[in-house]
């Protein structure tokens, strides 16, 4: 179904208005659970940890996103400091600096013995957001995407790379985020330098959608010296069903 309307990135009086504020991902990668509780690790960090986050003026929105066998399958690249993820949490900041107080909050929570013990990290980034579109299709503009119901994200972790914002053209991708990583201190990120990630938010089933990618993305690694470090489809976290989508 067709929404009404002409898109907001073409409307200057729509833009005027606000853009989001966000600069800034932290992005936490990590393996399945070691036991296989991932659905109940899910369940506590989506109804307990995820929402005390947004008590921050700095955060202005949260996505965590799991892999499923059929999305493992579905996987266009891989290499082996990445090939371990099946889960992703973001967070975005309007500002770098708002890292200090979500030190903070993880160390008062774990005061009130809140915390669970954390999945397996893989790697935690911080990045810049460099570039946003948004398919016109959608109407809702670039800024908001963040905010907008989706079944899950096409992941792109590359080095060397621009933003893939032909993506779009896609099936069953609704707009791109790109990122670039930052240079902080070690005890907050180790994602490597000149790495960038890529979040293609979908509104079709995200295996289904991985297939259509599959070929355009093979043509942006063959042409424009891309490296690829992960290209992988995930689900988005569906509250009150912890275990329908898990590793």
């Amino acid at each position: 179904m067709q929404l009404p309307g002409t898109p907001s990135d073409e409307m200057p009086d729509v833009l005027a208005t606000g853009g989001g504020d966000v600069t800034t991902l932290f992005v936490s990668m990590a393996t399945r659970h070691p036991d296989g509780a991932d659905a109940d690790y899910l369940r506590w960090h989506t109804l307990d940890h995820r929402p005390e986050q947004h008590r921050l003026s700095e955060v202005r929105a949260s996505l965590r996103l799991v892999s499923t066998p059929a999305c493992r399958t579905a996987r266009a690249a891989g290499h082996d400091r990445f090939d371990a993820i099946d889960h992703v949490m973001t967070y975005f900041f309007t500002d770098p600096s708002g890292m200090t107080g979500f030190l903070d909050l993880a160390k008062a929570l774990i005061g009130a013995g809140r915390k669970l013990p954390l999945l397996p990290p893989v790697e935690r980034g911080i990045y810049q957001v460099e570039n946003k579109i948004a398919a016109p299709r959608v109407k809702i503009g670039s800024d908001v995407l963040p905010w907008w119901p989706i079944r899950g994200v096409y992941l792109l972790l590359e080095k060397n790379a621009s933003a893939p914002t032909h993506l779009t053209d896609v099936d069953g991708v609704a707009g791109v985020w790109s990122a670039a990583s930052m240079s902080v201190d070690d005890r907050l990120a180790s994602a490597l330098a000149g790495q960038t990630i890529s979040y293609c938010f979908l509104d079709e089933d995200p295996v289904v959608t991985a297939e259509k990618l599959r070929p355009e993305l093979q043509r942006r690694w063959s042409d424009n010296g891309i490296e690829p470090f992960l290209a992988a489809p995930f689900h988005a976290v569906v509250p009150y069903e912890w275990d329908r989508y898990v590793p």
